[in-house]
């Protein structure tokens, strides 16, 4: 089970797909942040999840937040997959110590050896406002980050 909403967001560093080290409590001084675990690039419901975020960026940036994928794919995998399909936000990788920060987060499938389809959205503050997760297999939907999005604004 996910960290829950109202649990503090632990700090992590990790490199995006780019190299560049990414700290979670620098992303959120600048604004809220939703993190968005994801299994592995170049797969089939990852890469439908993540490329309708890409399509719908506008519903994070109305919302004032920073959108980051995280997985456990090394930085190399995620950047010819952000390259292929277009991806415009970080995505960071778990790859080593495998799943640590999906661990921190309770998102990590040690069975199947990646993290969960599990999304958080945490505030200024390093305070988790909203946080949900879906089964193996089954995608997101845009319903859920709405509806995630507008515990930000509810505060």
């Amino acid at each position: 089970m996910p960290l829950p909403a109202g649990a503090p967001a632990p700090d992590f560093e990790l490199a995006d797909h780019l190299g560049r080290a990414v700290r979670l409590s620098e992303l959120r001084r600048a604004s809220p942040v939703v993190l968005v675990f994801f299994p592995l690039a170049f797969s089939r419901t990852c890469e439908g999840e993540l490329c309708a975020l890409r399509d719908d960026l506008e519903v994070f940036a109305e919302a004032g937040v920073q959108l980051v994928g995280v997985s456990v794919d090394s930085k190399f995998a995620l950047r010819a997959w952000a390259e292929e399909q277009g991806y415009t936000f970080p995505l960071l990788s778990d790859f080593w110590p495998h799943g640590e920060v999906a661990r921190a987060y309770d998102a990590f499938l040690d069975e199947r050896g990646y993290a969960a389809r599990a999304t958080f959205v945490i505030d200024v503050d390093g305070v988790i406002r909203g946080s949900f997760a879906t089964p193996p297999g089954e995608p997101r939907s845009l319903d859920q980050y709405r509806e995630a999005l507008a515990t930000l604004a509810s505060r």
